[in-house]
């Protein structure tokens, strides 16, 4: 160490008798005696050959060098604080991938993705969302968790719950003998399949009004009445009312909604599968 060196415990005596204007609390700050606190003072006069302090009837004030010396010490703690935080070496938080459909990135998933956060703040859950048929075959690659949807009885993962597709359009809406303008989700969705296969094999003439891969674009054009679309029961839009037979809609298909885990699943990933398991299993139909 050179005679020009600064060192960063001197420093921090040199502020505490600052702030505090005594050495009697400034040794009490540093957990150090008063002897301690003066010794550090006098090195640093010493090494910058000033005078930092005066003596007064109520303790001690800064000299002229000594105010001048608050603003460098004070910045250069705080960079000696933000180098030694930057570099140490750091608990990385627990990232999990989950991919989920729209309906349930939107309405289900949410509240349960919080309560989990509040027990679990160190694990970050990354969320995708959007048409689940293909999902499952990238486990382990894309996605840790994915939550998609089945034909009923069928499908591997967990069964978390049956949901029933329904024919949905806004209150005022009356589905009459013309042709059906329908709003769907693009091809390789379960429930657009099923709607087609439905009104065709019904003969229900039908036209593909609006297509779109989220909820709430699909939504809103049926809330307008410009379309009907089809839904989960359990999530039904509250915007919307359920048509049924009565309506001159043919009925629709239960789905069952599946939980698949990626294989050699990490300790976090397999903490937030158990809590969205239970989580949904239990609340049956929404």
């Amino acid at each position: 160490m050179t005679a020009s060196d600064l060192d960063p415990d001197l420093l921090r005596a040199f502020l505490a008798v600052a702030d505090h204007r005594s050495f009697t609390r400034a040794a009490a700050i540093l957990n150090r005696t008063q002897s301690a606190v003066s010794v550090q003072i006098r090195r640093l006069e010493e090494r910058l050959n000033v005078r930092l302090f005066h003596r007064t009837r109520s303790g001690v004030a800064l000299s002229a060098a000594g105010h001048e010396l608050l603003v460098y010490a004070r910045r250069l703690l705080d960079l000696n604080a933000e180098a030694v935080d930057a570099l140490r070496p750091r608990k990385r938080d627990a990232v999990v991938r989950l991919g989920v459909m729209d309906d349930y990135g939107t309405i289900v998933i949410p509240p349960l993705l919080a309560h989990f956060a509040r027990s679990r703040p160190e694990i970050r859950v990354e969320i995708e969302t959007g048409l689940t048929a293909t999902m499952p075959a990238r486990l382990g690659e894309d996605y840790d968790l994915v939550i998609a949807m089945h034909p009923e009885r069928s499908g591997n993962g967990e069964l978390l719950r049956r949901e029933q597709a329904v024919w949905a359009a806004a209150a005022s809406y009356s589905a009459g003998p013309h042709t059906l303008p329908v709003a769907l989700y693009p091809p390789g969705c379960l429930f657009r399949r099923w709607a087609t296969e439905a009104l065709d094999a019904a003969g229900r003439p039908w036209r593909l009004a609006f297509v779109s891969r989220t909820l709430a674009a699909v939504e809103a054009i049926a809330a307008e009445g410009l379309a009907i679309t089809v839904v989960k029961a359990g999530t039904l839009p509250p915007r919307l009312r359920v048509l049924s037979e009565r309506d001159g809609l043919p009925p629709l298909p239960a789905a069952d909604i599946r939980l698949h885990r990626a294989r050699n699943l990490s300790r976090p990933a397999t903490l937030l599968a158990d809590h969205l398991q239970r989580a949904i299993s239990q609340s049956g139909a929404i």
